[in-house]
């Protein structure tokens, strides 16, 4: 997980004086997935980490790649 989405979690919960449970609780996920996510885990699913982001007026959104062609 890139470490300035970690850190951004983390100091706007600290700001809001939540808990890891209470932020679990205001975005409708678990505590285990808030834990992971401020850990840095690298696998987890981008809906829930939306669903955290919303409530601080944030979202993620997919990168666009450029298609690759071969003009040969």
């Amino acid at each position: 997980m890139n470490e300035k989405l970690v850190q951004f979690v983390k100091n706007r919960r600290k700001l809001l004086g939540l808990t890891q449970e209470e932020l679990a609780e205001k975005a409708g996920v678990g505590l285990r997935f808030i834990r992971d996510l401020e850990q840095g885990k690298e696998t987890l699913r981008m809906d829930k980490v939306n669903q955290v982001l919303a409530l601080f007026g944030h979202e993620l959104l997919p990168v666009e790649s450029e298609k690759l062609t071969n003009d040969e």
